[in-house]
């Protein structure tokens, strides 16, 4: 027997907004929404999800996990362009100018990277 991911969960100021954005970005849903987070994943409840919990402090460090994206069923650029029309928006974390990623931050700040490789070209 093992454990198995149930949720990440993401700190928010304003939980609607960061559910809203990741619910359009990854084409997810909310599942549950209560006072004391938003619940959020794909169609599947058996798959991971993420709870977006409130609190009154902003975001102020680098993140020490954060989520990497692939692009699936569009190219790379495509779908950056997308999740910056989205509200995402470029960050430096330290990440030298050739690395095959893209690091983007949700509109809290919440770091996350953008793969280089499209999940059709693996």
């Amino acid at each position: 027997m093992t454990s198995r991911i149930a949720a990440l969960s993401i700190d928010a100021v304003d939980p609607r907004t960061v559910a809203d954005f990741w619910c359009r970005a990854l084409d997810w849903r909310v599942r549950d929404e209560q006072e004391a987070g938003i619940e959020i994943g794909p169609p599947d409840p058996a798959q991971p999800g993420i709870d977006v919990l409130p609190v009154p402090e902003r975001k102020t460090l680098k993140n020490r996990l954060h989520l990497d994206l692939r692009a699936d069923g569009t190219t790379t650029e495509q779908e950056l362009q997308r999740l910056l029309e989205l509200g995402a928006v470029r960050v430096d974390v330290g990440q030298s100018p050739d690395v095959p990623w893209t690091v983007l931050a949700d509109p809290e700040g919440n770091e996350f990277c953008l793969l280089g490789t499209a999940v059709q070209d693996l």
